[in-house]
């Protein structure tokens, strides 16, 4: 059962909790970002600044050597992270090797690079291992963590067959927070762009929770009938991120917000209406980097002269928001996943706040590398994932949503956020890249421009 207050008991609460308002005091814009030519540069320069770190790292698990071995179509999910950006796959077979740069090996490029089809690589790596005198040599051969696990079960085998007991059976180790720590880390230069592309993500939001391109009773969440003449928000989205030359890495999903609408990862096809409760879950990707972002739109009953969303929505706005704070708080460095979130769900439970949390490492992929706090079937304890340790210099989508009975409406909702956050190394806490959101977005079909044709996505 959920717990129903009166709603002045509540507004009352939960606005004294609240910390003081981040939402951005401006509307968000669209970001042009560098041309592909100097994003290019820009992201090798990251890469290599990244890659400086990995004898650090190799030192840390006590690996002598961290071996990649893939073909092209068939690449270990490493090779994203350690690519050139204007690489779009690994040539022939492609072998990295990642080394601690001391001894024999001091002063070669790291990693070591091989891209071959005649099977010279092995007697080379053989000669390097001899020489470097290699005693723990790490693969990406586990089963657990997808991204400690790339290494393709056919190189596996050739890697058996050609280097044989002495360098594998008796040195091959799994270390999976090689790849977890490598993937994960942030450096500095990449933040002042990573917020641009927040702002980008709010401003596509912005402008597809507006009248500029919904029109109650007209406009869809997602296309119903290919044949209509109008276009649903969903696409709408993903055609003016190509305007925009950024792409995505999930597809937009929009839908109504119902007691019963939690459908997964998917939106709804509803025909949009006056008093609907909107939300979007989307992000978009460049520059090797992605965000995630869920906000929430409220579509006002302009016919009864509304002019701001229902005190009610309001205040369940304001839980999800007390959440936020909750998680921010409790992720110390260290900690693991279901460790911060079992002290999340006990001081949401002290406080009287009913809702679930989902959130996830984000940078390099959507879902990156690292602890996981609860997935939405597994609420209180997960597995592998959540026993990994948060890690710091990473960023972290902070996804949740919070239940609220809306006395209004006689209804509980979910309200459902989602904003990414980094670790201030200054500070040594976390905080949102961009802001989040506080205030619903408003479609107010009044303010529809008479002279814009409906749906047209403007460059």
């Amino acid at each position: 059962m959920f717990h129903v207050f009166p709603f002045l008991q509540i507004a009352t609460v939960f606005l004294g909790v609240v910390h003081a308002q981040i939402h951005p005091s401006a509307p968000a814009r669209y970001v042009t970002l560098p041309s592909l030519r100097d994003q290019a540069a820009i992201v090798d320069n990251w890469r290599d600044e990244r890659l400086e770190n990995i004898p650090v790292l190799l030192n840390k698990y006590s690996v002598d050597a961290w071996l990649i071995c893939q073909r092209e179509n068939a690449e270990d999910t490493l090779w994203w992270s350690v690519k050139g950006a204007t690489e779009y796959a690994p040539h022939r077979r492609t072998v990295l090797l990642f080394h601690t740069n001391t001894s024999s090996l001091a002063g070669q490029p790291n990693p070591m690079r091989w891209v071959d089809n005649t099977g010279d690589v092995w007697a080379e790596l053989t000669s390097i291992f001899k020489t470097y005198k290699a005693r723990r040599i790490a693969l990406n051969t586990d089963k657990e963590v997808a991204f400690g696990g790339g290494l393709h079960v056919g190189e596996y085998e050739a890697l058996a067959e050609e280097l044989g007991e002495r360098w594998l059976d008796l040195r091959e180790v799994n270390e999976p927070m090689l790849a977890v720590e490598y993937i994960a880390a942030r450096v500095p230069g990449q933040l002042p762009y990573y917020r641009d592309l927040q702002e980008t993500t709010w401003a596509l939001i912005g402008e597809g929770f507006s009248e500029k391109v919904i029109a109650p009773g007209i406009t869809t969440t997602e296309v119903t009938d290919f044949l209509a003449p109008v276009m649903d928000v969903e696409w709408w989205l993903r055609e003016k991120m190509l305007l925009l030359n950024v792409t995505t890495w999930n597809h937009p999903r929009v839908s109504v917000i119902t007691p019963d609408s939690f459908p997964g990862w998917a939106g709804t096809k509803n025909v949009i209406q006056e008093g609907d409760l909107l939300h979007v879950d989307f992000g978009i990707t460049a520059m090797g980097l992605n965000t995630d972002v869920q906000h929430m739109a409220y579509v006002l009953r302009t016919s009864e002269n509304e002019t701001d969303a229902l005190p009610g929505l309001k205040v369940g706005m304001q839980k999800a928001n007390r959440m936020q704070n909750i998680v921010l708080e409790n992720m110390q460095a260290g900690k693991t996943g279901n460790q911060v979130l079992k002290e999340c769900l006990d001081q949401m439970a002290a406080e009287g706040i009913q809702g679930q949390i989902y959130s996830h490492p984000i940078g390099d992929w959507g879902h990156a590398p690292g602890a996981v706090l609860g997935f939405t079937n597994l609420p209180t304890f997960v597995p592998i994932l959540g026993e990994l340790p948060i890690l710091r210099n990473t960023y972290y989508s902070i996804e949740l949503y919070a239940y609220h009975f809306v006395e209004e409406r006689n209804e509980t909702l979910r309200f459902r956020v989602e904003e990414n956050a980094f670790w201030n190394a200054t500070t040594e806490k976390w905080q949102f890249v961009y802001g989040r959101q506080e205030q619903f977005h408003l479609v107010n079909a009044t303010r529809r421009a008479e002279t814009r044709p409906l749906f047209v996505v403007q460059p």
